[in-house]
């Protein structure tokens, strides 16, 4: 695995249109898990990639007309059975974070790169999403040697209050021990 141009080699690329110029490519120091589903706690289909696209048909899902207009990306989507999507290169700045700080710094996507999950707060995600995750972490430490294990948070951590994501389902233990080496 590794990263040319800020896209991943072996990652599906589904370009999304709701990204712009990072303000300093060299602070990109901050990994964001989140969790996304649509239509929620539903998984498969191409409904996400639709949505980061910008092309989701509102009419298929009543929850879809809720979100119809919204324009957000990750750099990654992990569905639910390893496959890992790519839709903004590492060095452009993707629409995950929102309204976000992290260590007293607000604007939290000129600075991260995001990953989503297929899945929910409550929901168990899979083995073959920590897999990937920990291989796609790894690579992106040694790609962006300021993205340190204790800048790693959740989506939660950079909008408390707004964001619940990845969610209690999340087993941060087993992520931090795969990263670690502990995990294998």
């Amino acid at each position: 695995m590794q990263l040319v141009n800020g896209w991943l080699d072996v990652a599906v690329r589904c370009p999304s249109p709701n990204f712009n110029a990072r303000p300093d490519v060299s602070d990109i120091s901050l990994l964001v898990v989140h969790n996304i589903s649509l239509p929620p706690k539903q998984y498969g289909g191409e409904f996400i990639e639709n949505f980061f696209q910008n092309c989701l048909d509102s009419s298929v899902h009543p929850y879809f007309e809720t979100i119809e207009g919204t324009e957000v990306s990750a750099h990654f989507l992990i569905k639910r059975d390893g496959t890992l999507v790519q839709f903004v290169s590492c060095l452009e700045r993707a629409w995950h974070a929102g309204l976000s700080s992290f260590s007293g710094r607000k604007n939290c996507n000129d600075f991260s790169i995001g990953i989503e999950l297929e899945g929910c707060d409550d929901e168990p995600y899979e083995a073959s999403q920590y897999q990937i995750l920990s291989r796609l972490t790894q690579t992106l430490k040694q790609t962006f040697p300021k993205i340190v294990d204790a800048r790693i948070v959740g989506h939660s951590d950079i909008s408390p209050g707004r964001k619940t994501d990845p969610g209690p389902s999340f087993d941060w233990r087993k992520y931090r021990a795969d990263l670690s080496g502990e995990g294998k």
